[in-house]
C-alpha cells in the first residue's frame, strides 16, 4: 500500500484498538463516531483485510489487526516524542556559533562570560575552527570569521577592525641597539609572522617604504595566538593586531617598537550567515551584544593609541588585497 494513505486512518485505528470502542476513540479524538467508523472502513478497504472482529459495540483485533496495532502505536509514539522534543527545543534559547580560533581564544572567549550572565537560560555552543561554516550542511547560527568579507551567497558585515603594528616584549626591545632608522632596527631582530594574517611583514615594509638588508631571521606561525605568545616569550618582533594583543599592550607586556610609523587599520573580522538567519532571535540578540562589546573594545583601542602617541592609517580591501584609501 502507498505511504500516501491518509495518516488519520492509522491514528483513528490505533486509538480504537487502544480504547476498545469507537465511541471512546471518538471522544479522545474529539470527532464524531461516524468519522471514526468511516476511517476504519476505508483503511480496511485499502489494506484488503479485516482489522477488527465486531461483537455488538465491542471491537477486538484480528491477527492482522494486532500486527498493525503494534507497528502503528510504535510509530505514533515516536512522532509524539519527536514533537515534544522539538517543542522543548523551540522553547530553549540556543545559539550555535563558529569562530576563527585565535579570535575565539583571545578576543571573544574572555568576553563570553558577560553574554552568559546576561542570558543565563541560554544553551551556547562555540566551535573554534579555521574553516568557514557550510550553512547548508552544518547546524550553525552564526560564524565570526577572519578575512576579506567576501563570502558568496552569505550576509557579512565587519564587526572588528585590525590595528596592525610591530610589537615585542620590553626585554627583547632592550636587547636591540637603538636606531632612528627603522630598517636598521629591524635588521637586528627576528621577525615573527602569522601565516593567515592579511597584513604580513613584506606588505608592511613595502607600504611604509622601509628598506632592510633582508637577512633577518624569521618565524612563521600558523596562528596569531602562537605568534603573540612567541613575542611575549622574547623570541622576536611580531607584526600583529591590537584586536588580539590589547591586554598585553595595556599591561606593558608587549610594546610598540616603531611608534612614529602609523598603525594600519582595516576591517578584518566579519559576522557571516545566510541573510534569513538574521531573523533568528538568537542571532539578533548575539549581534546586539557583540556590537556593545566592539564599541567598548574600540574605546580601549583609542586609549592605547593616545597613550603611546600612535597615529592611524586606514586601509581598505579591494579584490581581497589591502590597499591605501
Amino acid at each position: 500500500m502507498s505511504l500516501t494513505t491518509n495518516l488519520n486512518a492509522y491514528l483513528y485505528f490505533e486509538t480504537v484498538a487502544r480504547r476498545g470502542t469507537i465511541t471512546r476513540a471518538a471522544e479522545e479524538l474529539s470527532v464524531s463516531p461516524s468519522a471514526v467508523s468511516q476511517q476504519i472502513k476505508l483503511l480496511e478497504q485499502r489494506l484488503g483485510i479485516k482489522l477488527f472482529r465486531r461483537d455488538g459495540r465491542t471491537l477486538s483485533l484480528t491477527l492482522e489487526g494486532e500486527q498493525l496495532f503494534q507497528s502503528s502505536t510504535t510509530a505514533l509514539r515516536l512522532l509524539r516524542d519527536a514533537g515534544r522534543h522539538l517543542g522543548k527545543t523551540r522553547e530553549t534559547h540556543r545559539l550555535n556559533l563558529r569562530v576563527t580560533p585565535s579570535f575565539g581564544v583571545r578576543w571573544l572567549g574572555p568576553r563570553l562570560a558577560d553574554f552568559v550572565a546576561r542570558h543565563p537560560d541560554w544553551d551556547l555552543r562555540v566551535d573554534a575552527a579555521p574553516d568557514p561554516t557550510d550553512f547548508e550542511r552544518e547546524v550553525m547560527d552564526l560564524d565570526i570569521r577572519y578575512g576579506t568579507g567576501d563570502w558568496q551567497g552569505l550576509h557579512s558585515r565587519a564587526v572588528v577592525h585590525d590595528h596592525v603594528l610591530p610589537l615585542c616584549s620590553p626585554g627583547y626591545l632592550a636587547e636591540l641597539s637603538p636606531s632612528d632608522n627603522p630598517g636598521a632596527l629591524l635588521d637586528q631582530a627576528r621577525l615573527i609572522d602569522s601565516a593567515r594574517a592579511l597584513c604580513q611583514w613584506d606588505f608592511w615594509l613595502y607600504h611604509n617604504g622601509i628598506v632592510t638588508q633582508g637577512n633577518q631571521k624569521s618565524i612563521l606561525m600558523d596562528r596569531s595566538s602562537m605568534a603573540l605568545q612567541l613575542a611575549l616569550d622574547g623570541a622576536g618582533i611580531v607584526l600583529e593586531s591590537l584586536a588580539l594583543a590589547l591586554p598585553e599592550v595595556a599591561e606593558g607586556r608587549l610594546v610598540p617598537i616603531l611608534p612614529a610609523i602609523p598603525v594600519l587599520t582595516f576591517p578584518s573580522y566579519w559576522a557571516i550567515c545566510p541573510a534569513r538567519y538574521l531573523n533568528r532571535r538568537a542571532v539578533r540578540l548575539f549581534l546586539e551584544w557583540l556590537d556593545q562589546e566592539v564599541s567598548a573594545h574600540s574605546d580601549q583601542i583609542d586609549e592605547i593609541l593616545v597613550s603611546h602617541d600612535l597615529t592611524v592609517h586606514d586601509l581598505k580591501l579591494d579584490g581581497g588585497q589591502l590597499v591605501s584609501m
